[in-house]
């Protein structure tokens, strides 16, 4: 399987505007990619939907940017804001974790698979099983969505340690948005977690509507700093 896993510090900082825009991108160039968020949560919250604005659900951004539907990018979706293991809970149901790998590789195509986690990486799924579980069984390259201001030093060097310590394959921390007015702070957090997480550090620039033009402009540079192209040779094979 080649693809990214994208997670994030927290909720709400960011991941599935880079996730849509790496998807857009790698239309625009020409590849044939694939979402895939195996839970969506807070679809029928009024502040979520609020709080979103013009911009639709996440797994229907998603859909949009790569050509799927929503439903083929997020099997599992729930109404309230909540973590997935209470959502499931609420709705007298169980999340199976073999269900949620075999939803991945369902996704398996001649393009890249993007699969978007769902808050960060301790965030559970169901009761015993996590997104770091889930990142770990894909095994799949890491890209960690961090904010870049007050704050995000802790929370990033703690989900990269985290994610190493399970093994995982930390691609970049992608500070977003990034504006090209960044504050002395911003400035100063993208160098410490280079500096500290031993990590690359990308960011992505503010997306100013949910437009593939504009999505695709955003993630475009992301593309190959992720390495995300599949080879020729290996197209041919698929």
């Amino acid at each position: 399987m080649h693809g990214l896993f994208v997670t994030a510090t927290d909720t709400g900082v960011g991941k599935t505007v880079l996730s849509a825009a790496l998807l857009a991108a790698l239309v625009a160039e020409g590849e044939s990619p694939r979402a895939y968020k195996p839970v969506v949560t807070g679809l029928e919250d009024a502040e979520e939907i609020a709080a979103r604005g013009p911009w639709p659900a996440d797994h229907e951004l998603l859909a949009m940017a790569c050509g799927l539907t929503p439903d083929e990018v997020s099997p599992l979706r729930f109404g309230p804001a909540v973590s997935p293991h209470l959502a499931a809970k609420l709705a007298g149901v169980r999340i199976d974790p073999a269900q949620l790998l075999a939803g991945a590789y369902a996704h398996e195509g001649s393009g890249p698979l993007i699969v978007e986690g769902v808050g960060g990486l301790l965030t559970p799924l169901a009761d015993d099983y996590s997104v770091l579980d889930l990142a770990v069984a894909l095994d799949l390259p890491v890209a960690i969505a961090a904010r870049p201001g007050l704050g995000t030093i802790n929370h990033t060097l703690l989900t990269l340690r985290t994610a190493r310590a399970a093994g995982l394959d930390v691609r970049a921390v992608v500070l977003t948005p990034w504006s090209e007015d960044a504050s002395v702070l911003e400035r100063s957090n993208r160098d410490t977690l280079a500096r500290l997480g031993e990590a690359p550090v990308e960011t992505l620039g503010r997306v100013a509507a949910p437009s593939l033009p504009e999505l695709a402009r955003a993630g475009g540079p992301l593309v190959r700093a992720l390495s995300l192209h599949i080879p020729l040779d290996a197209r041919r094979l698929a």
